[in-house]
């Protein structure tokens, strides 16, 4: 089992959302976040002076899938968020040993 963890755009998640529900993939935690990367923040005028922001909104998508699927989802999420812009977000994959259900004591791949 992986986890994938998707950092992206606020404005894609419905996009992508409903591109892994038709995948068969339900089930996953969204996190709201800030941060930045190699953009480092933008600029903006507000009330005739300029301001950076620095951290920018983003959300975390995590979802774990069996190993068969990885690069499935990865390329799901790539194509459904992928605008060619600096800020398109990260995609991070970590190996699960286990899951476990806790309403029915279930564990593995029954689990997810």
């Amino acid at each position: 089992m992986q986890k994938i963890e998707a950092v992206i755009r606020p404005e894609k998640f419905d996009i992508i959302k409903d591109a892994l529900t038709e995948m068969g993939y339900q089930g996953m935690s969204v996190q709201e976040i800030k941060g930045h990367g190699n953009q480092k923040g933008v600029s903006e005028v507000w009330r005739g002076k300029r301001y950076r922001v620095d951290m920018l909104p983003k959300l975390k998508l995590e979802i774990v899938v069996n190993d068969d699927v990885v690069d499935d989802v990865v390329q799901t999420i790539i194509r459904e968020s992928q605008t060619g812009s600096v800020g398109d977000g990260k995609i991070f994959i970590s190996e699960i040993t286990n899951v476990f259900r806790i309403r029915t004591g279930e564990d593995g791949e029954k689990a997810i």
